[in-house]
This record gives structure tokens, sequence and C-alpha cells, in this order.
């Protein structure tokens, strides 16, 4: 099969315009593609999958085991003729800036997966190459097979990039896109707008599409792209065997819409029995529900309209005075609390759930991975056990209470983070349950002695 990194030497240099319109060129010749998004991005995959109609799977080498990335590349791209990773910010960028760990470059060496780099060639000539040469140099052990250019003026200009390139880097340039070849995606302050709000797309990925088919050599692409399939024999996404089934209600619409689908897919693995529901549209907690997950997402773009939907905000909060055991996460969390305070100031009432507000912001509050310990009493995580996860948000919280859910240790600080009362875990932080699947037997072990 193929299989390929796109990278990028940066962020901004095109990847995700470039991964949608591969994926849709190739679908059109008829090929069944698979989408993967390198890092903890939540908004990219959602593109892979308005794309592909295949679940888009994010893949980390900080947040996951070797072996686990291997398995959901292995079983995600079960079908597929193609499968395609977008990287994450520059090619080599991760957890640190003293290794690959968490890269682009990372996931390419533990998936043996060959690597396109796109370069930003704007206002540069032979200069190009030496960019190329570098990231070739940095590690031995990266697979840099071909390089696409983007915001080049002419095609002249691509000549000239490409004879550079490949007599100094002794790899084929294989297209480019000129400036301003394709429209922008909209964007807001968490990146790009979900899929989920956008509607139909099929028109906006086959301009891409046609675009890069001009100046890209897909036939080329594919010559070079081809790697062996990733066999896996076991893995923790395995169905277990004798589990009894838990009723999980998801909520999950544009509002929120964060989901790991390896996250789902444990829970599912482990017994559980999803049911979604939209709090956006009014829907009340599912009946037979024995757990709730309110995940991240935009509730505050929607604030008005969640807020006004009472018999939603009523059903969530006799679920968790029920005892439902609940996890809300980000955009869950913002939810649960007593109101939402926007960028014009304007307040909107929200569950009440738990003491204090959120107050958006301009400036973002906090970006990066997370290591993340229990404490007493909390059903998902307990105090000996750790998992990891990450933050990105531009909301800051205000309010006091002295029950936090858990530690969250990241690069720069570490601290107690979030809300825990009895039956409810909520916080800021975005677990990712294959860090640590026993946080999948606790939740579901807590649904069902909550039955008892």
């Amino acid at each position: 099969m193929n299989r390929f990194v796109l990278a990028g030497t940066g962020s901004g240099v095109g990847k995700t315009t470039f991964t949608i319109g591969i994926m849709r060129a190739l679908m059109k010749r008829g090929l069944t593609v698979q989408g993967f998004k390198c890092g903890p991005d939540y908004i990219d995959p959602t593109y892979h999958t308005a794309v592909t109609k295949r679940p888009s799977r994010n893949i980390d080498s900080f947040m996951m085991e070797h072996e686990v990335i291997r398995a959901i590349v292995a079983r995600a791209s079960q079908g597929a003729d193609v499968a395609i990773i977008e990287g994450v910010m520059g090619f080599y960028d991760g957890k640190s800036p003293l290794s690959n760990e968490g890269s682009a470059a990372d996931i390419s060496e533990i998936t043996k997966s060959p690597v396109i780099l796109i370069v930003n060639a704007a206002s540069m000539a032979r200069s190009v190459a030496a960019i190329v040469k570098g990231f070739q140099l940095l590690d031995e052990s990266s697979n840099i097979v071909g390089v696409i250019a983007n915001q080049l003026g002419s095609k002249s200009h691509f000549d000239i990039v490409k004879t550079a390139i490949e007599k100094e880097c002794g790899i084929p340039v294989i297209g480019y896109l000129p400036k301003d070849a394709v429209p922008a995606m909209p964007s807001r302050h968490l990146g790009l707008v979900p899929a989920i709000e956008r509607g139909d797309l099929d028109s906006y990925f086959d301009s891409l599409a046609t675009a890069i088919e001009e100046t890209v050599d897909i036939d080329q692409l594919m010559e070079i792209t081809k790697a062996q399939r990733i066999e896996v024999s076991s893995s923790i996404f395995d169905i277990q065997p004798e589990k009894e089934e838990v009723h999980i209600a998801v909520a999950k619409d544009a509002a929120f819409n964060f989901y790991y689908e390896e996250n789902l897919e444990l829970l599912r693995a482990h017994g559980a029995k999803l049911h979604f529901f939209s709090p956006l549209q009014n829907e009340e907690v599912p009946n037979e529900a024995q757990g709730l997950y309110i995940g991240g997402g935009f509730p505050e773009e929607f604030a008005e309209q969640l807020s006004a939907n009472e018999q939603a905000k009523e059903s969530i909060r006799n679920a968790i005075n029920r005892g439902l055991p609940t996890l809300a996460e980000c955009g869950g969390y913002i939810y649960l609390t007593e109101e939402i305070v926007d960028r014009q100031a304007n307040v909107f009432p929200m569950l009440g759930v738990i003491p204090g507000r959120v107050r958006m912001q301009d400036k973002r509050a906090a970006l990066g991975y997370r290591e993340i310990t229990g404490v007493s009493g909390n059903f998902l995580i307990g105090e000996e056990e750790q998992a990891k996860g990450h933050e990105f948000h531009y909301s800051k919280y205000e309010g006091e209470h002295t029950t936090p859910a858990y530690f969250s240790k990241g690069r720069f600080r570490a601290q107690q983070e979030g809300y825990l009362h009895k039956n409810l875990v909520a916080g800021f932080t975005h677990f990712h349950f294959a860090s640590n699947p026993q946080l999948v037997e606790n939740w579901l072990k807590a649904c069902l002695e909550g039955e008892q």
C-alpha cells in the first residue's frame, strides 16, 4: 500500500491544504484513503473525515506507546489503499527542543512511513535547498523522499526551486502551488473551523484537488511513497471478553465535538455502548445512561443557544445529581460552570454545577502536553495513577473551590487543576485514554457500581 507523512518546515506552510487536496485527488482516482493527524489536534481530523468519509485518527508519540501508534495505524488502514499522516508544526517539532518525541519525525520513524516535506519557497531560489538539506541532515533517520513547494510566484520560479533542491538534496520536487492558488480556509481562535459547522464542503475539496492536480505530480507521489503494511497481532483496542455492557451518554454536536476516536473505541472495547445526544439541539441525556461524557469544543461560540436550552441543561444537572460518573473536558467543563462571559462581556448562564464562571479572552490561556496524576476520590484516575493529555484554550476560570480533580504537569508548570465533586471529574485537560487504559476500566466500574 501507500503510506506517507505530509510534513512541513513549520506551522502555516500549507500542510492541511495539501493533505485534504491530495486526499480528494486520490479519491477521484477511485482509491480509498485513510487520514491520520500527528499530535493532539482535534480540528484537522474533522476535515480529513469529511473528505475521506472515514474517521481520521490522532497519533502521538508523547501520549502513546509506540506499539499503540502502530496498532492505531494498522487497524484504521484496513481496507484503505493510501494512508496519509498529516504532520504537526515543523517536521521535528514536538514535546522538547532536544528530541523528536511527539513530532512528525518520530511518527514517520515509528510507522516506517516515507515523508513528503512541504516548504514555503516564497521569495527564495537556491536558498530553499539549504532549508531542505538542513531537514535531511538534522536526523540521519529522517526518510524525506520528496518535496512540495508552496507559495511560488510562477512556473519559472518552480523550475528554479526544483533544480536547486534536486541537485543539492538528491530527492525529487514533485510539485508546487502558486500564491493564491486556493481559497483560504476560515479560522477562529482555536484554528480551522470544524468541518461539522460548515455543512457540505465537497465543492471546496474539489477546488483544492483540481488546483493540486494541475501542479503536483500525483503519479510520482504514489511511486515514491510505497510502504509495508504494519502488522499487529494484538492491541489495547481488541474487544475485551465477558465485559458487562455499560451505557455511556456522549454529548456530540457542533458545540461539543472534540473526542479522540480511540477514546471512544477503548470505551467500546471494554463494554461501553455509546449513546450520542446534542445539548445544542436541546436533547436530553438518554434514559439508559449509566455514565456521562461531555467533551471539548466551542460552547462559547454557541453560548446564547446553549444558555436557552433549559431542557438539555436540566437533564444534565439531573444526571449528575443522580450520581452518573461524569467526565467533562475543557468545553464540557466550561458548560458546567455558572456562566460564560464572552469577549464582548456578554454573560450567558450555564448549568451552575461547578461554582464560578469562565471568561473568554483574546490571549491564549494554555497550550501544551500534560502529565496527569489523580487524587483521592477521583473515580477516573486515582492518586497513584497517571495518564497523559493536553490543554489548549483561550478561556480562564474565575472562581474558588477546594476540590481540584487532579495534578497537571506541563513543560513550564505543575499545578492542581479542574474540579472534583463526588461523581464529577471536570477540567481543562483533554485525557487520552490510550496513555493509560486503566482509566476506562475505572470509569466503567464506577458506572456499574453506581447502579447497585
